[in-house]
């Protein structure tokens, strides 16, 4: 990265180009009839789009959310078939952040995952939030945190039907974790390149923040220079997205990274929204994606994630794609 490359605040403000916060995240699963399993029945999320990896179609791509599918709200699954178990380590997105309203909320998901016997830690308090760690059964590692005392991004709403009450559910994504072993040239590309503020520090973690957003604007870092380069495989992160307004403000950054000499991929379509991949360093990858056009334009709200949809430059593809794909129901019902 260019060291005399430093963040505009005054530019990007100008011309309404800053970061709004978190957009997505990405990761790897073992199962995609059992993450639909976990992320419907159990985390109560709404599974809005199923549909394909744009690069491997071969692969579902899922995309859990809030109701209506916010920006901000959204984690999704790959399912490379024949991948390996991977392995958490420096270099890489190492835990996905979840926000719920309050403190009595954590307590509430706390019974929830014993309930269901989801592996999870004791509720602690970090930065001014309480917050748990949770494990999936491919041993992802998440977090839940209390947006009791939060401010800024506004939070999703809760799935119409989901098998959560609506005072407990998780509302969208929240302070995430990255761990590198370059963390100079990592809060350079934070800081002077992508507009993050430091915020904090504690218990060797430090805290970063887009624009005063709170829980839905914020990442947290941490630094070993012991453990191995994480190895991607299912049970990992694959890719963090961050939220821009359009295709102009979008471009705006790709400009802007590429000015920085980092290693990116261009402007990328990916129908449901516009988007460039891009890396901070060594083995993280980075996104900035549009907040539309969203992921209604193709089906109603009601055939939401029902049926495998396809963007139109794939539709000619559908029989050998569903060929190749493990059909299962994603009909979603509530508790109720």
């Amino acid at each position: 990265m260019n060291n005399n490359f430093s963040f505009c605040a005054k530019e990007a403000i100008i011309m309404n180009k800053n970061l709004i916060g978190l957009h997505h995240i990405t990761a790897i699963t073992s199962s995609a009839p059992k993450i639909f399993k976990f992320m419907t029945d159990i985390l109560g999320l709404h599974l809005i789009k199923k549909t394909v990896n744009q690069d491997d179609v071969r692969t579902y791509h899922l995309y859990f959310t809030d109701d209506m599918g916010k920006p901000g709200t959204d984690l999704t699954f790959f399912d490379f078939p024949g991948i390996p178990k991977g392995r958490q380590g420096t270099n890489g997105i190492t835990r996905i952040g979840f926000r719920v309203p309050n403190d009595q909320a954590l307590a509430w998901w706390q019974k929830r995952f014993d309930e269901f016997d989801v592996r999870h830690d004791e509720i602690k308090t970090r930065f001014g939030a309480q917050y748990f760690y949770f494990y999936d059964f491919d041993n992802q590692q998440y977090q839940l945190v209390s947006d009791e005392n939060n401010h800024g991004v506004p939070s999703g709403d809760p799935y119409r039907h989901s098998t959560v009450p609506a005072k407990y559910a998780i509302s969208g994504l929240g302070p995430s974790f990255v761990t590198v072993n370059y963390p100079e040239q990592l809060h350079k590309v934070l800081t002077e390149v992508m507009g993050f503020a430091k915020i904090a520090e504690a218990d060797g973690k430090t805290l970063y923040e887009l624009h005063d957003g709170g829980h839905g604007a914020q990442i947290i870092t941490e630094t070993s220079v012991v453990l191995p380069d994480q190895f991607q495989g299912f049970g990992t992160v694959h890719h963090m997205a961050f939220r821009t307004e359009n295709e102009e403000s979008l471009r705006w950054w790709i400009q802007r990274i590429q000015n920085a000499r980092l290693a990116q991929s261009g402007f990328v379509d990916r129908f449901y929204f516009k988007s460039e991949y891009f890396r901070p360093g060594r083995g993280v990858l980075f996104e900035i994606a549009t907040d539309g056009p969203g992921f209604l334009q193709d089906e109603t709200y009601e055939q939401a994630g029902v049926h495998l949809e396809l963007p139109p430059f794939l539709e000619d593809q559908r029989a050998d794609i569903e060929a190749h794909l493990v059909a299962f129901n994603t009909e979603q019902k509530s508790e109720d």
